[in-house]
């Protein structure tokens, strides 16, 4: 329940700083939504003045957050202030584009890394430790925008083995996920490594050796599940944080998800469209924070909550 409570104040948190930020950002945001509205460069200043009216951009900061909080409470996010369209009728439509992408990353993630990790630590200094490691490093520091393009160009422009963009079938989803999991991989990979070297130097790891057991058998029923903890915390915090490079990936490829959605209503300041959108976020991301918590006590019974 303590946990629950933090979550809620995070997630209103988030959405009041999210709010606070948009309504300062330069520009009349009653002209930007008649633009995109209307399709129009040159708005009469009448369908501006009757926007700012209609959407209560003429109220103050804290009355606008208020009357949004308010509909919030009651299920309602609102609707588009482009399309008109319900805001939560959208964001169920885009989630599972996002999540697929999500999932996709995170599976090939986990593939890569676990094995990896657990290889380098068996192997500590040894050629396969200092490639992979020297691996991780170049993984972590390539950032989304860049692996995305350099990705495009190879396999889709010179090769022309993947579409360049777009949503489909599995070819149009092996960039993006790559692209999305690459640091992710990295990150895993040097933690699991770093949590095998800790925990084979523990005293039952010795004693389960010196009983006779193969190292098969230490490795992987006495070693990986206590080592597994910190990497299913890290885990857990970068699959919510999926949705977060999911932004950028998603725009990079065209992917129709909550990024790229969220990416165009910031572009139209369709502030109903953002709220909601960051309010989900924030809601998916602390809800995987809480079940990585939980799931502390089943993989080490020494945990315990008061």
């Amino acid at each position: 329940m303590k946990r629950l409570f933090l979550t809620l104040v995070v997630v209103l948190g988030t959405t009041l700083i999210t709010f606070t930020i948009m309504r300062l950002t330069p520009g009349d945001p009653a002209e930007m939504i008649a633009m995109g509205r209307y399709g129009l460069y040159n708005v009469p200043k009448e369908t501006i003045e009757r926007i700012r009216i209609e959407e209560c951009l003429n109220a103050p900061i804290y009355v606008q957050y208020g009357r949004w909080l308010t509909h919030v409470l009651y299920g309602d996010l609102g609707r588009s202030l482009i399309t008109g369209e319900p805001v939560l009728s959208i964001i169920l439509k885009k989630f599972p584009i996002t999540l697929e992408l999500a999932i996709a990353s995170m599976i090939i993630s986990i593939l890569i890394a676990i094995p990896v990790g657990i290889i380098s630590a068996t192997r500590q200094y040894s050629l396969v430790d200092q490639i992979s490691m020297a691996g991780a490093l170049v993984g972590v520091s390539m950032p989304n925008f860049w692996l995305g393009t350099i990705l495009m160009l190879v396999f889709s422009l010179y090769m022309n083995w993947l579409p360049v963009c777009g949503y489909g079938g599995i070819e149009h989803l092996v960039l993006p996920a790559i692209t999305l999991g690459t640091g992710i991989t990295a990150i895993l990979t040097r933690l699991t490594r770093s949590s095998m070297l800790e925990v084979l130097e523990q005293d039952y790891i010795r004693t389960a050796r010196a009983k006779g057991l193969s190292e098969n058998i230490v490795i992987l029923k006495h070693a990986l599940k206590n080592a597994f903890i910190p990497v299913v915390t890290m885990a857990g915090l970068q699959f919510g944080r999926l949705l977060e490079g999911a932004v950028i990936v998603e725009t990079i490829f065209a992917w129709p998800g909550i990024g790229k959605t969220l990416v165009d209503a910031i572009f139209a300041r369709d502030f109903a469209m953002i709220q909601g959108c960051v309010l989900f976020i924030a809601v998916i991301f602390s809800l995987v924070n809480l079940a990585v918590d939980v799931s502390y006590a089943y993989l080490d019974p020494r945990i315990r909550y008061e």
